[in-house]
């Protein structure tokens, strides 16, 4: 009786995603800005060879270009959408967003280094990206709370401030911006008050 071969092994590995990469990228520049968005570095994180990253992009410029994008979508899009759907109520949908992004700016410094590296042009376009998006949408809210179109805009972009030094304080001075949602239950009836 002749034994049949083994099927071949196959790797117990998963396979990586452009998305895998990406978000180690994000995870990187988390850490250590943008200089610490480096390939070899994200391979041996990532427990896989530099072949796996040239399989999904070409260059760095291509993956820091996927993880501004990732950012974009995980860190705006999907927040929007998930805020539309959760909440009906503009008003509560403003406050949620004001305690959520507080929140999370504390905990991540994601953004706070992206700022820092506003000189890089990838960085640049897509912050400027993110900003018009947030503001836009804050505005939008406002406007469903009765603002006038300029107004709604004023106000947009004050929220939209109040988050981004909020999130820079926290990282600059750490125990300076303490987690209190009384804090952020006066801005956000400042933001409101007509």
């Amino acid at each position: 009786m002749h034994e049949q071969p083994a099927p071949p092994k196959r790797s117990t590995r998963k396979r990586l995603t452009a998305d895998d990469w990406a978000d180690a990228a994000l995870t990187a520049l988390a850490e250590r800005g943008l200089a610490g968005v480096a390939v070899e570095p994200l391979a041996v994180r990532l427990g896989t060879t530099k072949g796996s990253f040239y399989w999904h992009f070409a260059n760095r410029d291509a993956l820091v270009a996927a993880a501004l994008a990732r950012w974009e979508e995980l860190s705006t899009e999907r927040i929007i959408q998930d805020m539309e759907a959760a909440e009906p109520d503009p008003a509560a949908r403003l406050g949620a967003l004001l305690r959520g992004a507080t929140a999370t700016a504390a905990e991540d410094p994601l953004e706070v280094r992206l700022l820092a590296a506003a000189d890089h042009p990838e960085v640049a376009a897509a912050l400027a990206r993110v900003t018009e998006r947030r503001v836009g949408y804050l505005a939008h809210l406002f406007e469903l709370l009765g603002f006038p179109t300029p107004e709604a805009r004023r106000r947009g972009l004050l929220a939209y401030t109040s988050y981004v030094g909020h999130a820079q304080l926290a990282h600059a001075v750490p125990g300076s911006v303490q987690d209190d949602p009384a804090y952020l239950a006066t801005v956000t009836a400042a933001l409101l008050r007509t």
